[in-house]
């Protein structure tokens, strides 16, 4: 009887410790910033300042400064022409592209730098048919500006649900929409846009650049932010009405604006830092709640939401290609896109995997004493 007890209690044991490793094994590992992906891709004189990412073809997509092209880029850095629209004005600049994902579309903001003659436009691709152009629409000037004295700027572009497109002009700090037809018309001109004093810490890259990064909301609105003030505003998409998101801190030189669905946080990349945002109140009010530092001389532009939600950020190294601060025939040739993860969040997850695993260990404990006086209680029965 004895010898039955003894391997009904090893029994027990055994049972009992692959259970726990069980529960060990279910629960998720933290997670580690130094797992972060990172992709070096080689495109000479590319210098992308747009990025987006494709859920159907599972690839990023990048802009170029320098030429009538867009490329798609692999998780493995893998670089391939998607687009070459050899009737864009001569050495356009794709600035700002977004996915049209309903209508398996790709739009770009198109702008010339000087000194080409001014341009601003909006292109639609079909990604359907390898990139055929579906239209170019001109955008706007406001009545009586003289384009050739201050030219707009096509900078980023969001898209809605229903196809239409909103961009925004930098240099005079109002909104275009574009229908799915390709139809422009000038969408929001808030007096709120130009009511902001300038941030006395925007340097000179920054200081005449106005509305930048936009995003769509599907509950209606679309949020943009402001280069040089730091402001972020809120701004319907029926009536164009915009209000300031009220923060608890202003995101000087702001540029890329990204939106994970999950969640709803809104990331905002500058040249020196990302930062991660949260809104309890559909963005009335805001919070700043975790400011990431970047690689300062790639020069982040861009951000964008890829598979699994993860965060990436656009080291296109644009400012060299702007200022053509090399020399003849020495482009760069390597540029980088990088994921990038909030410590605090992270944080979070890692409290939650071990309240789990402590709960988990207490269940186990509490198993092994009831196990231990059964077998007692049996033992007794026995003697």
């Amino acid at each position: 009887m004895k010898a039955n007890m003894t391997c009904t209690r090893s029994r027990s044991s055994l049972v009992l410790s692959i259970l726990f490793a069980v529960v060990l094994l279910v629960l998720p590992s933290p997670s580690s910033a130094s797992n972060r992906h990172v992709i070096n891709f080689r495109s000479p004189g590319l210098y992308p300042e747009g990025l987006t990412w494709d859920p159907s073809g599972q690839h990023f997509i990048v802009g170029s400064l320098h030429s009538r092209t867009i490329h798609s880029v692999s998780d493995a850095g893998v670089v391939q022409t998607l687009i070459s629209d050899p009737y864009l004005p001569e050495n356009a600049t794709i600035l700002g592209i977004s996915v049209d994902s309903s209508n398996r579309r790709l739009l770009a903001a198109i702008h010339c730098l000087p000194p080409l003659l001014p341009c601003s436009a909006l292109a639609a691709y079909d990604l359907r048919s390898g990139g055929r152009r579906i239209f170019l629409s001109p955008l706007p000037s406001l009545p009586g500006d003289d384009a050739d004295i201050a030219r707009d700027v096509a900078n980023d572009v969001a898209v809605d649900y229903n196809g239409n497109a909103y961009v925004t002009n930098s240099a005079k700090n109002f909104i275009w929409k574009v229908n799915s037809d390709g139809a422009a018309a000038i969408f929001s001109r808030s007096p709120l846009f130009n009511s902001q004093p300038v941030a006395p810490d925007a340097d000179a890259t920054f200081r005449d650049c106005g509305l930048n990064g936009i995003v769509y909301n599907s509950k209606g609105y679309l949020l943009v932010v402001q280069s040089n003030t730091g402001k972020m505003f809120k701004v319907d998409e029926e009536s164009g009405t915009a209000r300031i998101v009220l923060l608890n801190g202003d995101m000087v030189a702001a540029d890329g604006v990204a939106r994970r669905r999950r969640d709803g946080t809104v990331m905002v990349v500058s040249q020196k830092k990302l930062w991660y945002l949260k809104s309890q109140d559909s963005w009335s009010e805001g919070v700043i709640y975790d400011e990431v530092e970047l690689e300062v001389e790639g020069f982040p532009t861009a951000v964008t939401v890829a598979g699994h939600d993860r965060v990436y950020v656009l080291y296109g190294r644009v400012m060299e290609g702007i200022m053509r601060s090399y020399k003849d025939g020495e482009e760069r040739e390597w540029f980088g896109i990088e994921e990038v993860s909030s410590e605090k969040e992270s944080g979070e997850d890692k409290i939650w995997v071990y309240v789990l695993i402590g709960l988990g260990f207490a269940y186990f404990c509490f198993w092994r004493f009831q196990m231990k006086n059964l077998i007692t209680n049996m033992d007794k029965k026995t003697t």
